[in-house]
């Protein structure tokens, strides 16, 4: 179990961590991608100084020219605008899984930059491994002048809410300019200035055998470089904190690690898609051993952006949402006497064929992490994450907090049983052939790890 001198260990870390004042009146919780959609329009149309975007993709459909024209029309109108968007390499050189379609997203953009010639709106991708699988750009939060609009959102259709459908995920507007500076210094001087990011708004655009040496150099670089600023708040005022990491052993996951075992209380973690870490897990083990109250939060496996419905055809990809029901499965049946006292809830997100892809982590009533990581394999060991922790002693955020948490659950359902949800049986036939085979050779193990 957690002593209450171990409890105390963890709590010290948080304690020391440099920290940066926030105004409650100039932190603000948007509850749903309408209304980030037309936030960040508002802020690009506004924007007096500088406009970098931040996003894994940046999608060529109706919301992703939506949102490149109105940078364009605000870097013509206004041609001191400095503005700049960064993508994950890989991902802006392929098109969706499934899509076989020949365009990507960087024939678009330089489609897009062909058509305003003598207007620059640079697109650099950013490749933080040699091959995607091995890990992506997953850096969040977007500097629009002094404002940072923070989401694990990327840029399309489903995550602006465009038409009819949308993927659900949080979303924070912080007005702190010290904040956007930690954030932009480090894209500037970490990124930007390394010569791994490359134009992809240009036809002369590198290979990856081109860039790998430099890949290579740039990972090792990033496992020791995070957010560089002194501490200029104490512990008893609303502040927050920017986290940066990659690896195994980053500042990031180490503070997620404190976090979770400072809890005196409850504890809600929100996650897309349920493939925790093992010290993750153990940390929950050990808080309701120690007598903590525990909310998980997860999409149901339709609630995926992987999930095929049963009339359409089937792709080898159809199988990770099964593949984590499984995982929330055998998870929940090791630990269902805490479910059935009440102690640990679970709650499964689903609501029409939209989809979920929220994260977060709230403690009692102080600690609250703003988070694009997954918490997942892959998050833990492989990709480049950030996020912004907020430290609330005197409970100014509480309305906020309590009203997204309130939107969030609206459409969830509580689970009381693991029977609940599906087993292997139960799955459509071509979803359990293809899963007996995985295990068969043990490679939904390594599934696991890299999606």
């Amino acid at each position: 179990m957690l002593s209450k001198f171990k409890r105390s260990k963890y709590q010290q870390p948080l304690c020391y961590l440099p920290k940066l004042p926030q105004a409650i009146d100039d932190i603000q919780t948007l509850y749903c991608p309408k209304i980030f959609r037309s936030t960040l329009l508002t802020l690009i149309a506004q924007a007096t100084r500088r406009i970098y975007l931040i996003a894994l993709y940046f999608e060529k459909d109706e919301a992703g020219q939506n949102i490149l024209t109105a940078l364009y029309r605000a870097k013509k109108q206004r041609p001191k605008l400095e503005i700049c968007l960064l993508v994950d390499w890989h991902r802006a050189q392929r098109c969706r899984i499934g899509d076989m379609t020949g365009n990507t997203n960087v024939d678009w953009y330089c489609q897009m930059a062909e058509k305003n010639e003598g207007t620059i709106v640079p697109i650099y991708g950013v490749a933080v491994n040699t091959r995607e699988a091995l890990g992506v750009l997953h850096l969040k939060g977007s500097i629009i002048d002094d404002n940072v609009i923070y989401s694990g959102a990327s840029i399309n259709d489903a995550y602006l809410y465009q038409h009819d459908k949308y993927r659900y995920d949080r979303y924070q507007l912080i007005k702190n300019p010290a904040l956007a500076t930690v954030m932009l210094s480090y894209i500037k001087q970490q990124v930007l200035n390394t010569g791994v990011a490359q134009r992809l708004d240009r036809r002369n655009c590198l290979n990856n055998s081109d860039i790998k040496s430099k890949t290579r150099h740039f990972r090792l670089k990033l496992r020791d470089i995070g957010y560089q600023f002194t501490n200029d708040a104490d512990n008893e005022e609303l502040a927050v904190t920017p986290l940066v990491g990659l690896g195994k052993k980053n500042p990031l996951n180490n503070t997620i690690d404190a976090l979770m075992c400072s809890t005196q209380q409850y504890l809600i973690i929100c996650i897309p898609y349920f493939n925790l870490p093992t010290l993750l897990i153990r940390n929950i083990t050990y808080l309701l051993q120690n007598g903590k109250q525990i909310e998980i939060i997860v999409g149901d496996k339709t609630a995926n952006d992987f999930y095929i419905p049963e009339n359409q055809p089937f792709k080898m990809i159809g199988t990770l949402p099964y593949l984590y029901e499984i995982n929330l499965r055998r998870f929940f049946r090791s630990l269902q006497q805490y479910v059935d006292i009440g102690q640990l809830i679970i709650r499964l997100w689903k609501d029409g064929n939209n989809s979920y892809h929220l994260k977060g982590i709230w403690i009692d009533d102080k600690w609250q992490l703003i988070t694009g990581n997954n918490l997942n394999l892959r998050a833990w060991h492989l990709d480049l994450e950030n996020a912004i922790l907020i430290h609330d002693p005197q409970y100014q955020m509480q309305e906020q907090r309590t009203k997204e948490l309130l939107f969030i659950r609206r459409h969830t359902r509580v689970l009381t049983h693991y029977l609940d949800l599906d087993n292997l049986q139960q799955y459509p036939n071509k979803v359990q052939k293809l899963i007996r085979r995985m295990r068969s050779i043990h490679i939904d193990r390594l599934i696991n790890r890299i999606l």
